[in-house]
């Protein structure tokens, strides 16, 4: 018998409300949206779907990360961790070396070869050993490479989201693409150069005291950010780095921008020691081997807070504090594709959408009802809701649709009324066969069900597929396709089955008008 239990009906209704009210925020204006976000409570729905780079504009750009500094740097990290650790170990050697594979060590006697691997491991557990006679030699195997490649992407893409977060930009894209690249769209954003600069600078900050001598192998000369030209000596090893640093923020002091800074509890002791130890002494602030300012410490600076001057713009002394807050790049970002796409191409794509889906839609309802009559209005009124439910789990997920998401959407609806002309052609085959009217619709939903499960279950396969292998536009589309085939089930089975039944008790029809 056609009979749907209540819990079922009730369960249909609400999903429907629910999923128009969802879809209400796309319909009103940003300023509206944010007005209900203030005053309703968080879980009424206020939230709209994110439109991509193609259809509001923006900018895309593609950064390639430097690994091969990245290893250099651990290559030297062990090199001199092996020179210090010989040394006090009281180790011999004749000869050691690092090139762009490893480090190879020559050793004065054999009988240290077992001590100098034992050291090697402790520098890197990741580096692959080789030893022959009494050289050993230390490299990293495609794996260890790999690793290092994959720390330094994922802490990239960390700082990166961090740093354009902190412009204000609205549902920025921060993905990794390939092996070494990071993919950054900024929907709605015109003139990204702010972010360009941002994201160009590495963010290493560190505290050099100023070299007396002004000579020697410890001895580095670093530009000064106001006249690159000028140039002072400083001691090449630092008292301090950035990495305790926990905020930054830009402030004022005596009517000038300046950026102010809080260390942690272990940053602060340590800073509160180098400031004690050098008093009277010129101590610089380097960023990015640029030195920002080298003022004269003239007391122990030791409550964990200090500022950094430099004669800054307002916008400098908050771009600066951003990266400070943000961290600092493991390495450096390179941008090797850049591409804006205008305001007006994303409305022209918009519009095209809108275009492509109402036609669709309407050459739908136009076919269904030719051909089923009464039942083709039940299923278009039906695709209807599939469409309101389709905007409401992407308003709800907050996912990005893009133009290639839009082509999913349209897919769709061509699949949703699927599933009701197999369960029609079987009912209509069912009444030529002379079953009664209901004995027809259960046989006609029964039989056609395992088809639709099939068909449906092997498309929504190629979804996952295409959603777990493909990038950008392709996931877009992906992630229409699959939620708009959960959609078209539901407003197949579920809704049609259920105003036919309602159709069937209130008229109680002599002939199925199918």
């Amino acid at each position: 018998m056609m009979f749907i239990p209540l819990w079922k009906r009730v369960l249909v209704f609400v999903t429907v409300i629910l999923s128009f009210a969802y879809t209400l925020p796309n319909f009103v204006s940003e300023e509206t949206r944010t007005q209900w976000q203030q005053s309703l409570p968080s879980w009424m729905p206020t939230k709209s779907v994110s439109l991509g780079l193609d259809l509001q504009g923006g900018a895309h750009l593609l950064l390639q990360a430097d690994i091969e500094s990245v290893v250099k740097k651990r290559i030297d990290d062990v090199e001199q961790y092996v020179r210090r650790t010989m040394k006090s170990d009281d180790l011999s050697y004749a000869k050691i070396e690092s090139g762009k594979d490893g480090v190879t060590v020559t050793l004065k006697s054999e009988d240290d070869v077992s001590a100098l691997r034992k050291i090697f491991r402790q520098a890197d557990e990741k580096l692959v050993l080789d030893t022959e006679g009494d050289v050993v030699s230390a490299h990293f195997d495609e794996a260890g490479l790999k690793d290092i490649t994959d720390k330094t992407i994922s802490q990239s893409i960390e700082v990166v989201s961090r740093r354009v977060n902190g412009t204000g930009t609205k549902e920025p894209i921060i993905q990794r693409q390939g092996d070494d690249r990071i993919l950054v769209q900024l929907p709605g954003m015109e003139n990204p150069e702010r972010v360009k600069d941002l994201l160009n600078k590495t963010a290493q900050l560190t505290f050099h005291l100023v070299s007396m001598t002004g000579e020697g192998l410890n001895v580095v000369s670093m530009p000064m950010r106001e006249d690159p030209t000028s140039k002072l000596p400083l001691n090449r090893r630092p008292l301090m780095t950035g990495e305790d640093l926990v905020d930054a923020n830009p402030t004022f002091q005596d009517g000038a921008p300046i950026v102010s800074f809080r260390l942690s509890a272990k940053g602060a002791k340590k800073f509160c020691d180098v400031t004690r130890d050098n008093v009277d002494k010129p101590f610089a602030v380097v960023l990015d081997g640029e030195i920002i300012t080298a003022p004269r410490i003239n007391e122990a600076i030791c409550g964990g807070s200090a500022v950094i001057t430099g004669n800054f713009t307002v916008q400098e002394a908050s771009d600066l504090a951003l990266l400070l807050r943000a961290g600092a790049l493991p390495t450096s970002l390179k941008i090797v594709e850049e591409r804006t796409v205008g305001p007006s191409l994303g409305s022209d794509s918009v519009e095209a959408g809108k275009t492509a889906t109402t036609v669709a839609f309407l050459l739908i309802i136009a076919f269904m009802c030719l051909s089923y009559r009464l039942f083709g209005v039940f299923a278009s009124i039906a695709l209807f809701v599939n469409m309101v439910l389709i905007i409401a789990l992407l308003s709800m997920l907050q996912a990005t649709l893009t133009l290639p998401g839009i082509a999913g959407i349209v897919l769709t609806m061509g699949m949703a009324v699927d599933a009701n002309v197999l369960i029609f052609e079987r009912i209509r085959e069912e009444i030529r066969n002379g079953r009664s009217i209901i004995s027809s619709m259960d046989t006609g939903y029964e039989k056609a069900m395992a088809s639709i499960i099939d068909s449906n279950l092997t498309t929504l396969i190629a979804g996952i597929v295409l959603y777990a292998v493909g990038t950008g536009p392709i996931k877009g589309f992906a992630v229409t396709m699959s939620i708009g085939i959960a959609t078209s089930l539901f407003s197949a089975i579920m809704l049609t089955r259920l105003m036919l039944v309602i159709w069937l008790k209130t008229t109680k029809p002599k002939a199925l008008p199918v």
